[in-house]
């Protein structure tokens, strides 16, 4: 929205009310919000209020004798004169996210800095934190938190023909885990199975990302996604549901919220609530583990990390303790939040924890008298429902 002439011929130092409403959900009902704010601060007040799916009821100059600047929700009253608006241009969200830098026909050849076990004694299968330097790159290979990078293996596959680009979630923040602006990581959990004949199968990819050594040259392609990418609101709060290696972007976003050096140079600081749901079969599976205790430790009002262990804990029925048993458990503290306009989910991993939440949320929504199938898509319409799984 675009204030109008009659409104912008007042000094920077002139106050605005701004009423919004808050994106409905369900059966829940609309928040409104009154907020006041200098003139040079209402573009970013709209572009916040915008990125919550909040619709902007009036806008009106403290302590003189104008009108309200009309808008498509709130017709002027009829003794007020209209006040006319030019119509802002439309244009994409994220336009400004950075997507495609390198393309595997042209990939960036990334160098291996680091490459090591993320997992515990005891633990099941093969998961490795494996960091690339970027500092050759020209152009930059620059990426936001929530966005995922193409790794290029090696080789031939079966047919003779170079083998395709697979994507991964980037497991750093926009500075990398040295704070460089040079380097990017990723959380790769090296596939394994059996096929009909009973053969062990290893993936391509992720036994060659597990492989690596440091110095090996490497192509790195994009970086791509825009699903993923947390809101720039600081007062937002952020319910996080991760499995297995579903937890590389939960990671970038928790870094950016609570490490100390990312406070300090992200001129961004994160004022509102993070909960972090984590699924794995033992506690020597839980990925960045350590991080999350002591963030919460830290920042008992701001951060929570809730574990479902399946192997090891049990749920209210007496079997296994799932993410999805974690959700139930919490429903009402959930909802609660949900109801909160400035609340975001992030969903991330196996393509098959999605029946499971889903289920959950069903249940959730319904012992509250809500229709969780209708309460999804205008969650995700107003961008505050993010899924990635694969």
């Amino acid at each position: 929205m675009r204030v109008s002439p009659a409104t912008t011929s007042h000094s920077t130092s002139t106050l605005f009310t701004v009423v919004s409403s808050g994106c409905q959900v369900g059966s829940m009902p609309a928040v409104v919000q009154t907020q006041t704010v200098a003139l040079n601060r209402l573009s970013e007040l709209f572009k916040r209020l915008g990125s919550t799916g909040a619709k902007i009821l009036s806008v009106t100059p403290v302590g003189e004798d104008l009108h309200p600047v009309a808008t498509a929700a709130s017709a002027p009253s009829p003794e007020a004169k209209p006040v006319t608006q030019t119509p802002t241009p439309k244009t994409k969200a994220h336009a400004d996210v950075p997507v495609n830098t390198y393309k595997p026909k042209n990939p960036f050849i990334g160098t291996v800095t680091d490459n090591y076990s993320l997992l515990k004694d005891g633990a099941i299968g093969r998961v490795q934190h494996i960091t690339f330097d970027l500092s050759d790159a020209d152009p930059e290979l620059n990426y936001l938190e929530g966005q995922s990078i193409g790794i290029i293996p090696e080789g031939e596959d079966a047919k003779g023909k170079p083998h395709k680009m697979r994507l991964y979630s980037i497991a750093s923040t926009r500075h990398g885990d040295d704070m460089g602006d040079n380097t990017v990581s990723l959380c790769v959990r090296q596939l394994e199975y059996k096929n009909e004949a009973g053969e062990q199968i290893y993936g391509v990819c992720s036994t060659y990302l597990c492989d690596l050594e440091p110095g090996t040259k490497v192509k790195i392609t994009g970086p791509v996604g825009k699903e993923m990418l947390l809101p720039d609101d600081e007062d937002a709060n952020i319910i996080m549901l991760a499995t297995g290696t579903g937890i590389a972007p939960m990671r970038t976003y928790i870094r950016r919220m609570f490490e100390n050096r990312e406070r300090e140079t992200n001129g961004w600081t994160f004022r509102g609530k993070a909960w972090l749901f984590m699924g794995a079969p033992k506690t020597a599976n839980l990925l960045y583990d350590e991080d999350f205790n002591s963030y919460q430790e830290k920042y008992p009002d701001n951060f929570r990390y809730t574990k479902a262990i399946s192997r090891e804990q049990q749920n209210t029925k007496g079997g296994r303790m799932y993410i999805q048993d974690r959700v139930l458990e919490h429903a009402d503290e959930i909802f609660s939040m949900i109801e909160n306009p400035k609340t975001y989910i992030y969903l991330c991993g196996l393509r098959g924890m999605e029946p499971g939440i889903d289920e959950a949320m069903t249940a959730a929504a319904a012992a509250k008298g809500m229709d969780w199938s209708e309460m999804r898509p205008q969650l995700k319409k107003a961008h505050r429902w993010n899924v990635e799984t694969y």
